[in-house]
């Protein structure tokens, strides 16, 4: 069996990731993140046979010379590193956090990482707020033009790795997935969030009226994708993962309303938009399709369905949660 590290295996991605590896692969798995490990409604992994799988609580920022031991006592044929400081709107007020985690630590894995022969893939899960504004269908050549720090900070990191690529022959390659969601997802998210308004009797807030559009892609597409991508693709190549349609805001919460029963015009209201906010664009994932034959399978109602069960059947411990975004340095 060979060994995977999950970077970022406290992330709603990275968690589901391990779930996807422990129930279909027989890779032995071990998670990094930053935080110890969230409460088990939040961990999907945490119902499957854990006796492939071992956590560390390792901060990038502040333990890379120890989360470079453990590697180099496991020697890992591949990392997949989901770790960002993502939320978008708060990259504005800290900038420089979003820079050290997105930008100079992945900077120092990476350099670091390029010395490691015995790894054999890197897997970069990046975004595609890199692209910055785009109109119509986006390719993975797409120049980067970031509009936020947060995705600034993000196409930093991904450049140096590519020139990693380019001067190194590092075994890296990138994928950027469209708005993924599923059960587990952050409750500040669109989708949980909505459902845990309108279970509380409070307006959904919609920014700019909620006519943004956005492609929804749910998080199980986007592991069984990972994982080709991780097993089959050369080095320096990267794949959009999206699936090809988009939903306004202000339709995704209605579809929303609509099945929990409420009234969309008396659930909903209207508030700014939010800054650095990009146009709507479609993300192409005809690359991923062709070479690895995978596609999407999971439309969006089946999906918002599985995050309303999920809001259901933890609704006593997520109606406790904040439904904010708490920062951390």
């Amino acid at each position: 069996m060979k060994d995977i590290v999950v970077i970022g295996s406290n992330s709603f991605s990275g968690s589901h990731f391990i779930d996807f590896l422990l129930q279909n692969t027989q890779y032995n798995v071990m998670g990094i993140s930053r935080s110890e490990e969230q409460k088990d409604f939040y961990l999907p992994y945490k119902k499957q046979d854990l006796s492939r799988f071992e956590f560390h609580q390792l901060d990038l920022n502040k333990n890379m010379k120890a989360i470079l031991k453990l590697l180099d006592q496991h020697k890992p044929k591949y990392v997949v590193n989901f770790s960002s400081q993502s939320e978008v709107g708060k990259s504005w007020e800290f900038p420089e956090h979003w820079y050290q985690t997105n930008a100079t630590s992945t900077v120092m894995l990476t350099r670091n990482l390029k010395e490691r022969n015995y790894l054999k893939k890197y897997v970069h899960i990046s975004t595609p707020e890199v692209y910055g504004s785009c109109t119509g269908s986006v390719k993975e050549n797409v120049a980067l033009k970031p509009s936020t720090p947060y995705a600034g900070s993000r196409a930093a990191g991904d450049t140096f790795i590519q020139m990693l690529i380019k001067n190194f022959d590092f075994p890296a390659v990138f994928t950027r997935a469209a708005n993924v969601y599923g059960p587990g997802q952050q409750l500040f998210k669109i989708i949980p969030r909505s459902i845990i308004y309108l279970k509380k009797g409070k307006k959904v807030p919609l920014h700019g009226g909620g006519h943004a559009q956005r492609s929804f892609i749910h998080i199980r597409d986007v592991c069984s994708a990972t994982l080709k991508i991780m097993e089959q693709a050369n080095p320096g190549q990267v794949y959009n993962l999206s699936i090809g349609s988009l939903h306004s805001i202000r339709k995704l919460v209605g579809l929303i309303c609509d099945k929990m029963g409420a009234d969309f015009d008396e659930s909903t209201i209207n508030v700014k938009t939010r800054r650095g906010l990009d146009d709507a664009y479609i993300l192409d994932s005809t690359k991923a399709e062709k070479e690895f034959n995978w596609k999407p399978e999971i439309g969006i109602e089946e999906g918002i369905d599985e995050v309303i069960t999920w809001v259901n059947n933890n609704w006593d411990d997520i109606s406790k949660e904040p439904l904010e975004y708490a920062h951390k340095e």
